[in-house]
């Protein structure tokens, strides 16, 4: 194995569940999953980041300290992933990170997008050349800087047999539509595990609903599905991008208050998967009828998700992404080992189909040792 084959990609995702950490090789450019792990937020730092999310009037303080300690958490990651398989920093050539979100404002007549995790500490701590800062170059070119993933999607999983859909069902969804004769296309549908993961914490303190069970003990409400859809996200035209500014534990609680009925819990658990399962299908089937849909992130655990994706599509196969040999955990860590090496080699992303940029773009700031 030569050193320059090794690149390692770092993300934690909307759901904040945990540091994801993917160690790939390349061969004739291809990527390959060699090695995974998954890193602990502290419970303090992962409270601190909700607290970030939910307030969009953070001291300096507060995002600053947020920054490094994530940087650092981040960076024992990366040194983790390298002790359990005993190599050396010196065996790669770079880390994509991409931070954690903890503010996405793309429409505004001022954009931006906020990562934390300060690639300044991942690069020293590790010793690891560090490729982070993604999203705000394509957003400085008139893109949203988001989603990315697709990109990744494009490389790993287009067919030239078959039309197929990758979902990515994280705490926001999004797709990538490959077919063999539209145009290749990608875009955030919505809520993916954000609003299911919240109402099960609030009421049950889970951190999630696992394999869907608490949203298969109850019922759909029509009423209040109606109340959740309308909302002006779901009928806008691609490119788009969202995330927890715009879906969260305040949106669902003034779109409860507003319907006028109480629901039991149950019932809002059914109605929330719903919820993420109809705006994904409506925007699959608006584009394309699929020979296969597949599905990543932690949603492709959730079963009852996974049956309900299968009942709204019944042309469609839809299984998880290790149907088509990669792990549905680790495509998003993946994806920024990917455009770390893109980086690296300086190739210009053309991601003016997802986020509406303007030109292509070299995406990625460098951060040495």
């Amino acid at each position: 194995m030569t050193r320059s084959a090794f690149y390692i990609g770092i993300i934690s995702g909307t759901s904040i569940d945990a540091v994801d950490c993917a160690l790939l090789q390349f061969k004739d450019d291809q990527p390959q999953l060699s090695a995974t792990l998954s890193y602990p937020y502290s419970p303090s730092l992962r409270q601190s980041i909700f607290e970030m999310c939910a307030n969009e009037s953070n001291s300096l303080k507060v995002l600053g300290t947020a920054d490094v300690e994530i940087g650092r958490t981040f960076a024992a990651a990366a040194l983790a992933i390298l002790e359990q398989e005993k190599l050396q920093p010196t065996d790669i050539t770079a880390i994509g990170s991409h931070g954690q979100t903890v503010f996405h404002h793309p429409l505004q007549p001022t954009p931006f997008t906020t990562q934390l995790g300060d690639p300044n500490v991942i690069a020293q701590l590790t010793g690891i050349t560090t490729v982070a800062d993604f999203r705000r170059m394509d957003m400085a070119a008139g893109g949203q800087g988001a989603p990315l993933a697709p990109l990744f999607h494009q490389q790993v999983f287009k067919s030239d047999q078959f039309d197929r859909v990758i979902v990515n069902v994280g705490g926001i969804a999004n797709i990538s539509i490959l077919a063999r004769n539209i145009p290749f296309i990608g875009f955030d549908t919505g809520p993916g595990n954000v609003l299911m993961d919240y109402w099960i914490n609030e009421t049950q303190q889970l951190i999630y609903d696992e394999s869907g069970k608490l949203a298969s003990s109850g019922s759909i409400n029509s009423k209040l599905l109606d109340r959740l859809l309308d909302e002006d996200y779901f009928q806008r035209p691609a490119p788009k991008s969202t995330g927890r500014e715009m879906f969260n534990g305040n949106w669902l609680r003034s779109k409860l208050a507003h319907l006028g009925e109480s629901v039991n819990v149950a019932d809002i658990q059914a109605t929330l998967l719903e919820l993420t399962a109809v705006t994904v299908t409506d925007a699959i089937n608006k584009s394309v009828k699929p020979d296969g849909v597949y599905v990543c992130g932690g949603g492709a655990y959730n079963t009852r998700l996974m049956s309900r994706l299968s009942e709204l599509l019944p042309y469609s196969e839809v299984n998880s992404t290790a149907a088509i040999g990669f792990a549905p955990d680790w495509v998003e860590a993946a994806t920024f080992a990917w455009l770390a090496k893109q980086r690296i080699e300086e190739i210009r992303i053309d991601a003016r189909l997802l986020t509406g940029a303007s030109r292509p773009c070299v995406l990625g700031g460098l951060f040495l040792p």
